[in-house]
């Protein structure tokens, strides 16, 4: 990760610092955990995604910083924070809402469960049956994959992989051979789960949980024959995770990238996370070995790795403790006409997850199969695993289609799927490319070519979010299905320049980074103050997930004091100050944290009366604009702009039961609401969900 010098151009006071503002951010999603009128397994899930949204964090934004530290990196970055104080700020932010997560767990959260049949069990409370039973999977299910690893000259202290669960063991006496370290770790393998559902009997509840470290620590005592066990403390390290890709040195991007994911489980620690009864000489030790300081140490009231229990709620069949099943709508074209008839007729706007993605999906299996379709052309930054999407390329490839995939292999934490699916793709006869070194390809395109009576003609779908049809249902994105002549030739244009050499070209609707997509957002802000300044109306409203970008702030703060009638719907974090008088006064920020993800971006500017409205694959952060290939495109049907409007903007604006107000300072204050309750996601989903639900 790398870390922006500051630029002397731009003042520090206009600036938050981007870390400590996607904490607060956190923040606001642990307030969903704590919200009772969430429902219960919904708030434990909330709970984790913080505690997975904190690994991530650490793994690259502290990772960078502390690796800032260790070059011996004094510059402050935009906002004035020099690296050192940042680091201690964040420490003790983190510290804090550790604290406030664990509370909400152990004396809200899981006690609610228990009260309604999910229990976990606490060692200090198992009956004789469960005992037994819990004895009996230990000795069944356990041991034959532990390895207990005893600390000496002849064992040094194994290699701990990153967000590992292990446990550091305290020992006394002398083993067969005479040894007596007195500390011994045991590595808790990945293959065994970490929550055990008991049976119903010697279960207690309808539900009965039990956590392998409970386990491990009643049992433990049998890896070590005939010595005394002082203490077993849990504990977890935390590592660097960013891949690093020599751009001078690299030859081969697939194989370069296969060696740095080897090495990602073992990077540098950022982080030391051990139960809160781990005793302070093993708490060192651990300290010591891992070369971090105690500012790096977090102990935890419960157990080290609360990810672990966002399976739960899929493991319990409780509808009334989870949100309400739906099932996604259609558009009213699509379900009267087949796919390619449909975007022939008209532009197609579909906008997940209250809307099915299954729309993409049908194109592309039409495509596949259809003999008039001759080329393909997609871009694939995440899409999983086992993806239906990347079945239909491969399928296409064998029958012969000319399938070109552009495939980010940099993709953080889907390197690995991206990479066997860059395989399966060559092997059946696609062009798989990589980008461009140096750019990651994060925007969403897919463009299939098709001879027709008239000529070939060029469908295409835009989207804001991921061709990933798991997360489609719970990411809200927009997606334009398209055959429009222009619009067309613009996606041709980029993948041209994606896949081959040459300078880059104008186009005639699509905003790209690295190119055209900053100045254009700049400049399009810039009108709205110019239009101000002669005394008529200038009004932005833009939702996007980052805003970061220090000109774009600055042209933001120009125009708000143009007169300019601005509002920002920032999902996560935001370096603009709001409702700054003389700066901002007309700048106002939200944020909505609910059901699901907010990530569509879209851009609105009244332009004298044009409404113009882009959607974009991109949010407004140095990243995007300028080191990734992105596009933001317009919505040209009337029809299609009003809807954007009404369901990605004014929706938001008016929501005040998960929308969040930004304070100058960088705090958030919860709306609330004064008479009716409005929620953005609800309404959403009432009008544009199939209406025989399920």
């Amino acid at each position: 990760m790398d870390i922006p010098a500051r630029n002397p151009r731009f003042v520090v006071e206009h600036f938050i610092n981007r870390e400590l503002s996607l904490l607060q951010f956190q923040r606001r999603v642990l307030a969903q955990a704590a919200d009772t009128g969430v429902p219960l397994l919904e708030r434990l899930r909330f709970l984790c995604i913080v505690s997975s949204n904190l690994d991530e964090f650490f793994e690259i934004r502290v990772s960078g910083i502390r690796e800032h530290i260790r070059l011996g990196g004094n510059a402050a970055s935009d906002d004035g924070i020099p690296p050192a104080e940042l680091f201690a700020r964040i420490s003790g932010e983190v510290h804090e809402l550790l604290a406030g997560q664990y509370a909400l767990l152990n004396d809200d959260i899981l006690p609610a469960l228990e009260r309604e049949g999910v229990v976990f069990l606490r060692r200090g409370i198992w009956d004789e049956a469960q005992d037994a039973w819990i004895h009996d999977y230990f000795r069944r299910e356990v041991i034959p994959v532990l390895t207990p690893i005893g600390l000496d000259p002849a064992h040094p202290f194994p290699r701990v992989l990153n967000k590992s669960l292990n446990f550091a063991v305290e020992l006394e006496g002398r083993d067969a051979f005479g040894r007596n370290s007195g500390a011994a770790i045991v590595q808790a393998p990945r293959v065994l789960p970490r929550v055990i559902r008991l049976p119903d009997k010697p279960g207690q509840a309808p539900y009965t949980f039990v956590f392998l470290s409970s386990i491990l620590h009643a049992h433990v005592g049998e890896l070590f024959s005939g010595m005394h066990v002082h203490g077993c403390y849990q504990f977890r390290v935390t590592r660097n995770s960013d891949l690093f890709v020599d751009e001078e040195e690299v030859k081969d991007l697939r194989a370069q990238l296969k060696g740095e994911l080897q090495q990602r489980h073992f990077g540098d620690a950022v982080r030391l996370e051990v139960a809160d009864n781990c005793s302070e000489e093993t708490a060192a030790f651990l300290l010591q070995h891992f070369r971090l300081g105690r500012a790096d140490l977090y102990r935890t009231p419960g157990i080290v790795n609360l990810v672990r229990l966002m399976q739960v709620p899929d493991w319990v069949d409780r509808p009334d403790l989870k949100y309400p099943a739906f099932r996604p709508g259609l558009p009213g074209a699509l379900e009267r006409r087949a796919v390619f008839d449909a975007i022939r007729g008209q532009d197609i706007l579909l906008h997940h997850p209250f809307q099915s993605f299954e729309p993409v999906i049908e194109l592309l299996r039409a495509a596949a199969d259809d003999p008039l379709v001759v080329a393909i052309k997609m871009t694939v930054y995440r899409t999983g695993t086992d993806s239906v999407l990347m079945e239909h390329l491969v399928r296409a490839a064998q029958k012969g289609k000319e399938v070109t995939v552009v495939l980010e292999l940099m993709a953080r934490f889907d390197e690995e799927a991206n990479i066997s699916w860059a395989t399966r793709l060559e092997e059946a006869g696609a062009h798989v490319v990589y980008g461009v070194f140096g750019y990651k390809v994060h925007a969403k395109l897919l463009m299939l070519v098709r001879r027709e009576d008239d000529g070939l003609r060029r469908y295409v779908h835009l989207g804001t979010g991921n061709y990933h049809p798991r997360t489609t249902r719970f990411y809200t994105d927009f997606g334009l299905l398209t055959c429009n002549e222009r619009i067309g030739e613009d996606v041709a244009e980029v993948f041209k320049q994606i896949t081959g050499l040459g300078r880059a070209s104008t186009l005639a609707h699509l905003w790209q980074a690295p190119f055209s997509l900053q100045p254009n957002v700049v400049a399009a802000i810039g009108r709205e103050a110019e239009i101000a300044r002669a005394g008529r109306r200038g009004r932005i409203i833009a939702k996007i997930n980052a805003l970061l970008e220090p000109e774009t702030i600055e042209a933001l703060y120009d125009a708000s004091m143009a007169g300019v009638d601005i509002d920002l719907i920032v999902r996560g974090p935001c370096a603009l100050r709001p409702g700054v008088p003389g700066l901002s006064e007309n700048i106002r920020v939200r944020s909505v944290v609910g059901r699901f993800l907010e990530h569509h971006r879209i851009m609105y500017f009244h332009a004298d009366g044009e409404n113009r409205v882009y959607l974009s694959s991109a949010d407004w952060m140095q990243r995007n604009f300028f080191r990734r290939i992105e596009i933001a495109f317009p919505v040209l049907d009337p029809r299609l702009k009003r809807r954007v409007m009404k369901e990605g903007l004014r929706a938001y604006l008016v929501d005040n039961s998960q929308a969040w107000e930004m304070q100058p300072d960088g705090q958030y204050r919860r709306k609330a609401p004064r008479r009716a309750a409005r929620n953005a996601q609800s309404m959403l989903l009432a009008e544009l969900a199939a209406k025989n639900r399920t």
